[in-house]
């Protein structure tokens, strides 16, 4: 009855999830990307001045709103544990190279289902590298692959990164003359829902995924490592909710061409995903779920949630993220060097976990 009671509570926490991510595209957010993790944190990062890509420079509030609200879902629930020490550095490397898949691609896994959910048939590309990526990395698992144990730590170093929102969502309210805007019509950085109904959905968001554990990396692990789909249901419900909803108002176009912040190349959207998914397995989660964890004073996703802006940063000064044009040469070298990293780090601790 328990297990039953939870699949149901991730299925409707799913569903309303999905409305509020299609929602967000009818109140001016980009088509497809209502609520993309690593497209919100490359926005802010360029609205932050740390890379200078005109086009993508936005201070998302949905995901200080994400943070902050899993935050008080976890004091609420007494969840929050401050907790760290598991190879902090080696998350912040993984964390890095997974952006660089989501930027080849253009989006997180959440985006990912929301483009399926818009008729973009590229991601279906994307699905198929992330499912292999998870796949690949499910063979580590099996093989003793672990960044070790946590350790317990004092309560501000576990809120670290809930105060480094916070501080975000005051500088947009307080100091917005400092912050780098892209200009109407520049991009999709230009395009956002009200900020207070941004944040909102973030809070919203953050309160039912920490609720839930939603995770589609942990997902797709599960039901191959255990034969246990309710996690995976989450994201079908998200999938379900935002198709009804683009149906309704006219934002369902089937297709492969002509997609919105999407590319035709489908060799690259696979890789891209395949090292998101990799890396993501590694890490214990999506980067949805590693905001999530940050918020419930988990400092090691806190340094892997670093390492997405660092790499978001890194992969628009340096030509690395993809277009509408499609992949970059950079991009593609960036990708193979993620690859070759994260198989690294995945051979390291699985020999190391062995001794």
């Amino acid at each position: 009855m328990k297990q039953a009671n939870e699949k149901m509570t991730i299925l409707a926490a799913g569903l309303v999830i999905g409305v509020i991510a299609a929602a967000l595209v009818i109140a001016g957010n980009p088509v497809n990307m209502g609520f993309c993790i690593a497209c919100f944190i490359r926005d802010t990062a360029g609205a932050l001045g740390l890379h200078r890509a005109a086009a993508v420079q936005y201070l998302r509030p949905e995901i200080p709103g994400l943070v902050l609200g899993a935050f008080a879902a976890a004091l609420v629930s007494h969840e929050f544990a401050p907790r760290g020490g598991s190879s902090p550095i080696t998350r912040f490397v993984l964390g890095f190279f997974v952006m660089i898949g989501c930027l080849m691609f253009l989006g997180c896994p959440f985006r990912m289902i929301l483009r399926l959910a818009g008729g973009d048939g590229n991601a279906l590309l994307g699905l198929a590298g992330f499912v292999l990526g998870i796949l690949c990395g499910v063979f580590f698992l099996n093989r003793g692959y672990s960044l070790k144990r946590t350790y317990a730590l004092p309560k501000l170093e576990g809120a670290w990164l809930v105060l480094i929102q916070a501080a975000i969502l005051i500088l947009l309210v307080m100091a917005p003359a400092f912050i780098f805007f892209t200009e109407a019509g520049g991009g999709p950085g230009a395009k956002h829902a009200a900020a207070a109904l941004s944040l909102g959905a973030g809070l919203a968001v953050g309160i039912m995924a920490q609720k839930t554990r939603l995770c589609m990396v942990g997902g797709i692990r599960d039901a191959v490592l255990f034969r246990e789909w309710k996690l995976l249901c989450g994201f079908v419900a998200i999938f379900a909710a935002a198709l009804a909803v683009n149906a309704a108002t006219g934002n369902f176009h089937p297709g492969f061409a002509g997609q919105p912040i999407a590319h035709t190349d489908g060799l690259w959207n696979l890789l891209g995903m395949l090292l998101a998914g990799f890396g993501c397995v590694l890490l214990g989660g999506c980067p949805l779920r590693q905001l999530v964890l940050s918020g419930e004073g988990n400092a090691d996703s806190a340094a892997a949630v670093l390492g997405l802006a660092v790499g978001a940063a890194f992969a628009h000064n340096f030509s690395l993220a993809s277009s509408g044009e499609g992949p970059t040469a950079n991009g593609k070298i960036g990708v193979i060097i993620g690859m070759i990293v994260v198989l690294m780090i995945a051979v390291a601790n699985t020999k190391a976990s062995e001794k």
